[in-house]
């Protein structure tokens, strides 16, 4: 935890202007630190071409004093930091550089073909993601997994092939060779041969991902060859309105690095990562070991786990492109402040759509949609006198409550028309909210509960735009009873960027048993890449003795695919570490299986800006109520205490309703909630009413609700498909997707499924009744049934089917059952894989 949040040496020139900037999809916030070291802060649209072509630098511009046609005073400039979606945006829209595969003859379509698995299943028509690299040259050459050169390289016979690319205007290419995670050489050679052609961006995979398997890292090194020179550009526009100045660039693993080290494979989580960065120093001068950060700004919702580590992941997806490189496990949701909010004809709906920044919402006077931001408008959880007035022609105007107003109406008289079904607009209102709040819960889950975590004894630690407005009712739709904002909570992203370190991260293949002669192998290999990871830190400008270096093993067991990262140590502590993650991960350890160790990774860390440790100066005011406002909140209305979070000091108690008007964001304090500020300003909220019990929704079904259950049991299904997928030995199961996970009734009707393998759920309910026709009578509480019979609900021999009831709190009535399918390969038959084909009776087939 240290070595994340605490500084070793300042990046900061005393006597020069600092800024910080987050330049999200809806807004870009600006946290400058002035010479005198007090701090301001600033947002802007993230587009507003009528005004200016970067946000960053407008913003800049402004905070300085400088008029838009006159060049900026850099002698005044200290450093300036930031965090982009530039490289995210040219990922999501594929608007990156035209790209060159050179890859290994016979691997031309490696990357398309991909995994087995089927992300949209239930599709009718299947859309591909589009590749990002524009052409293929395939490379005699090949080298087995054990170093032996099978085919060698004609060096001369690569530049015949790429020189028709250059003459056709492609400069970025990607080199993919089999097992050069191990023996990169060809790479090297190729990628020497063909940068002096003419290719402004060369990335050679052995560089850009030193980790085994062939289809992750290739994706990895494409993706860095088509985003690098998107940020190459940009980076150098910024540095020539700023040239001189020091820059640096938030990376997705959490750490800053200089502009000319920014490359496109540690982009995708550049704004985000901040954020969590910012959770983490909030955490710590608060006191909480275990937070649940939550940054929902306006076109999504990012959320992530911290208990004193940041967590990272190895392999992630964005956009349809697999991307192995260190990145922060953050989980998002398309639920921002701008998620668009309609009726499908049956029930309300809550994006993935948003607005964005240009039109913005309904209120944003661009004849926008409505959103989220329109509904906690209408509710008056958002008030036009203290929201940014940067709208309209001149950019000074409040929001448009006018709009909003007429904008549900038409939308309560077209669910009337559909339904005969008339609701009030804010009651129409609350439902978007209540959705959107689910959406956001089931986020957390998949990071938390999903991962082992009891999230009810953490701390919701709330930021972004728009998370103070919904902070109390995520936090019921959890259970989790406190609440962190930040002083800064309304641009805490922007806020961690400025005081997050350089790191540099390495990873390196091993994948071999852990045992006593593994030992040497892995010191040697840490060593290496210590040496390599300081270094890189050091040519940054900072000395030796700051920068801490951190070591890790992925482990996993033999013959599974599912590593866990725990700290380097000797054998017994590494071997218990393993034991104690797996445990918390997946609920059980086997117990003298031989370990693997997959990979190692080593963080070098250091050069953040020290966090003040002074808490701030209270003047009081004579009072911090602005004004009573009218608030509606769960059905009722209230006449709430308008507050200014500025005049708050530590003997303030707010009792909810109340909102907190902040310099970047408003909070709302909802009824059973009360707040207080501690010595270091931040705003505490603490549940001090038990949370009512939910009321099932009835038989007449209410289009908020509808759209609620169906969302929570969704969620259930699939986090019994990820549990399963993760914990799997089968390739049919942890590849190829081939199981199925659903939610019955007490009677054996389907409630809910994941989007699994459709001719599984189509029969699952008949072996859930079958079960209760058998076993009514002598179900239990912790009681499994396994079934594969085709005659009673089963599709073939191979697919095995559990199914579980589950009881209430007092195993006294049935409630529902669980059930899960998966495909077994080698269940008994007289062929390999079953079902041979001139099979004349089931038992021909395998083991009934």
């Amino acid at each position: 935890m240290q070595g994340a949040i605490k500084a070793r040496q300042s990046n900061r020139t005393m006597g020069g202007w600092q800024f910080w900037i987050d330049r999200g999809g809806t807004f870009t916030d600006i946290v400058a630190r002035r010479p005198d070291d007090s701090v301001i802060t600033h947002k802007l649209l993230s587009e507003n071409p009528e005004r200016y072509r970067d946000p960053a630098i407008a913003g800049i511009r402004e905070l300085l004093g400088v008029t838009p046609d006159a060049a900026i005073p850099v002698d005044r400039i200290a450093a300036v930091k930031m965090g982009t979606t530039v490289a995210t945006n040219a990922l999501l829209e594929r608007k990156g550089e035209r790209t060159l595969l050179i890859v290994t003859k016979g691997f031309r379509d490696a990357l398309r073909i991909g995994y087995q698995n089927r992300p949209k299943i239930f599709a009718r028509q299947i859309v591909l993601p589009e590749m990002l690299y524009e052409r293929v040259i395939e490379v005699d050459e090949r080298v087995t997994a054990q170093g032996q050169i099978l085919r060698s390289l004609n060096l001369d016979q690569v530049r015949a092939d790429v020189e028709p690319a250059l003459r056709d205007g492609i400069r970025s290419a990607a080199i993919l060779f089999m097992h050069a995670y191990a023996y990169p050489e060809h790479e090297r050679r190729v990628a020497a041969l063909i940068q002096p052609l003419g290719f402004t961006r060369v990335s050679a995979s052995h560089h850009v991902s030193a980790l085994i398997k062939l289809v992750g890292r290739g994706d990895t090194c494409v993706a860095d060859a088509y985003l690098s020179p998107i940020l190459a550009r940009y980076v150098g526009e910024i540095v020539r309105e700023l040239p001189g100045v020091p820059i640096y660039f938030m990376q997705s693993n959490g750490g800053l690095v200089g502009a000319h080290r920014f490359h496109g494979k540690d982009a995708v989580l550049s704004g985000p990562a901040g954020g969590l960065v910012g959770a983490a120093i909030s955490a710590q001068g608060a006191r909480f070991e275990r937070i649940i950060a939550f940054d929902m700004g306006g076109t999504s919702t990012d959320v992530s786990h911290y208990a004193g580590e940041y967590e990272r992941g190895l392999e992630t997806q964005v956009g349809g492109v697999r991307l192995r490189a260190p990145m922060l496990r953050i989980n998002t949701v398309a639920a921002g402040g701008g998620s668009v909010c309609y009726f499908d004809g049956g029930r309300l709906r809550v994006g993935p759509q948003s607005a964005g920044a240009n039109p913005g919402p309904a209120c944003y006077r661009r004849g926008g949609p409505l959103t989220i931001t329109d509904a906690n408008l209408l509710l008056g959880k958002i008030q036009p006198q203290i929201f940014p007035h940067v709208f309209g022609p001149d950019g000074n105007q409040s929001i448009d409550p006018d709009s909003v107003v007429a904008k549900f109406a038409a939308l309560a008289s077209e669910i009337d028309t559909a339904t005969g079904r008339r609701l009030a607009a804010r009651d129409l209102a609350e439902g978007f909210i209540k959705i959107a709040v689910e959406n956001m819960a089931n986020a957390i889950k998949q990071i938390s509960i999903q991962r082992g975590h009891d999230v009810t004894s953490y701390a919701l630690c709330c930021f972004g735009g728009a998370a103070g407005q919904h902070a109390c009712l995520v936090a019921d739709a959890l259970g989790m009873k406190r609440i962190l904002l930040h002083p800064m909570a309304g641009v805490l992203s922007a806020y961690g960027i400025g005081h997050a370190d350089l790191r540099a991260l390495r990873e390196q293949t091993i994948e071999a048993r852990l045992n006593e002669s593994l030992l040497p192998r892995l010191k040697r290999a840490f060593g290496e890449l210590s040496h390599v990871t300081v270094a890189e830190i050091e040519a940054q400008g900072i000395a030796s003795d700051n920068i801490v270096v951190r070591r890790s093993l992925h482990i996993k067991y033999e013959g599974t695919d599912s590593a866990l990262s725990v700290p380097y140590s000797d054998l017994g502590a590494i071997e218990s570490s393993f034991a104690a993650a797996h445990r918390q991960r997946y609920g059980f350890i086997s117990d003298g299986k031989p370990l693997i160790v997959e990979a190692i990774s080593v963080e070098a860390v250091g050069g953040g800006d020290p966090v003040e440790e002074s808490g701030p100066t209270f003047s009081r005011a004579d009072t911090s109520q602005l004004a009573t406002v009218s608030m509606f909140s769960g059905g009722r209305e209230y006449f709430a205490p308008l507050h200014t979070r500025e005049a708050l000091t530590p003997d303030d108690e707010l009792v909810g309703p109340a909102i907190v008007r902040e310099a970047n964001a408003t909070t709302v304090i909802e009824p059973g909630w009360r707040g207080r500020i501690d010595e270091r300003h931040n705003l505490i909220l603490e549940r001090v009413e038990p949370l009512p019990k939910r009321v099932a929704v009835g038989t007449d079904a209410d289009p908020v609700m509808l759209e609620i259950f169906n969302n929570l049991f969704m969620a259930i299904a699939e986090q019994m498909g990820v549990a399963l997928q993760n914990t799997a030995y089968s390739v049919n199961i942890k590849e190829r997707l081939d199981f199925s996970c659903a939610l019955f009734d007490r009677m054996g009707a389907l409630i809910a499924n994941a989007p699994h393998m459709p001719v599984h759920l189509g029969s699952m309910g008949e072996s859930v009744e079958t079960v209760i026709r058998s076993r009514r009578d002598t179900m239990n509480p912790g009681d499994v049934y396994m079934l594969n019979a085709p005659y009673n609900g089963g599709t073939h021999l191979p697919d095995v089917t559990v199914i579980m009831p589950v009881f209430n709190e007092d195993s006294t009535r049935l409630l529902f059952f669980v059930a899960a399918r998966g495909h077994q390969a080698d269940i008994g038959g007289i062929t390999p894989g079953s079902m041979p084909p001139f099979s004349r009776t089931v038992e021909e087939e395998g083991i009934l």
